[in-house]
């Protein structure tokens, strides 16, 4: 089994922001030489997160307000006792999640039409790193 490790660094210019990096993962499993087998993208940072969705700039709209219902910026949150001032970005990232794991077929990946992968930055404007880990033969 081959395995291939890139990482990327993102400094956001604003505090919320959507990056499709679809190509940047498509560029490590050329690189990797695997043509069967499974990539890992995660965020290493608690505040961010890496998900799958439609590359629709509505929806990325959509997903900003709805997570701002879910968990929005407020100062009243009991992580902020410690000095920060980013609990809301905690709480996206729970429900976004931090990581995904996406199928390589014939070096490429194994996506339905409109399935792109994005980094979403909750707490940005200084940076952080993301992991792509490639396996397979």
């Amino acid at each position: 089994m081959t395995t291939y490790t890139k990482y990327l660094t993102f400094n956001t210019r604003q505090e919320h922001e959507y990056i499709n990096i679809t190509l940047e993962v498509a560029e490590a499993i050329e690189e990797s030489g695997v043509k069967d087998g499974l990539v890992y993208v995660g965020s290493m940072h608690i505040t961010s997160s890496v998900y799958i969705n439609d590359a629709e700039d509505g929806l990325l709209q959509d997903i900003e307000t709805w997570l701002e219902k879910l968990a929005p910026a407020r100062p009243d949150y009991k992580h902020h006792r410690t000095g920060e001032t980013n609990g809301d970005a905690h709480l996206k990232n729970l429900i976004m999640g931090h990581s995904v794991t996406c199928p390589i077929t014939r070096g490429r990946l194994d996506f339905g039409p409109w399935q792109q992968i994005y980094y979403a930055e909750f707490d940005g404007q200084r940076p952080k790193r993301l992991i792509i880990k490639v396996m397979g033969e």
